[in-house]
């Protein structure tokens, strides 16, 4: 019995020193992308109110502005114009923050038709082919990943092509939604 055990050791113990081996000489594999940080054009879903107000200010010297929202003082609502070489010369920037981080971005431009093909390809590349669906005038192409979601949006209005993109984190509404107190105490 002690031999067959031995042998066993002895088998097991060469079958894992070879796999060791195999695995060490494997090449290393590019690892992808991560893709469940939802961003476009480099402003990521959840990004703080300080991250925007960089790029915008490297973007076109301005300041992002907010003012907080009425109904609730936690709540601040930006805005700002971006210059974007690669998404076009002038992005419309919203923005609503839950305690300086992003829960809802919008980036909204009037484009071309090579335009929103780019905006459509760089969100497909990274996070893949989706289709479009009509929602009355307007298509619209959305991705979700660990509860946030980026949704591109376009339409014809007065003879333009308007197109934006939303970057929702669910998260951070989330984590908002429950601080809230609900009227009637429930």
């Amino acid at each position: 019995m002690t031999r067959a055990v031995s042998a066993c050791f002895v088998l097991l113990v060469a079958l894992l020193t070879s796999a060791v081996q195999l695995a060490w000489a494997r090449p290393i594999i590019a690892v992808p992308a991560d893709t469940t940080a939802l961003e476009f054009g480099g402003i990521r879903a959840g990004a703080r109110l300080d991250e925007l107000d960089r790029l915008v200010r490297s973007s076109t010297g301005a300041r992002l502005r907010c003012d907080h929202a009425k109904v609730d003082r936690h709540v601040m609502e930006c805005r700002a114009v971006i210059n974007h070489p690669d998404l076009g010369a002038s992005l419309k920037l919203w923005v609503s923050a839950m305690d300086s981080v992003a829960g809802v971005i919008t980036i909204s431009s009037d484009v071309t038709a090579d335009q929103l093909d780019r905006w459509r390809e760089s969100i497909e590349q990274r996070y893949g082919k989706v289709g479009a669906r009509a929602q009355g005038t307007q298509l619209m192409m959305q991705w979700v990943r660990h509860g946030r979601m980026l949704r591109l949006t376009w339409r014809i209005e007065n003879g333009r092509k308007t197109a934006s993109v939303s970057l929702v984190d669910g998260p951070v509404l989330d984590a908002w939604g429950q601080g809230r107190t609900r009227p009637g105490g429930s």
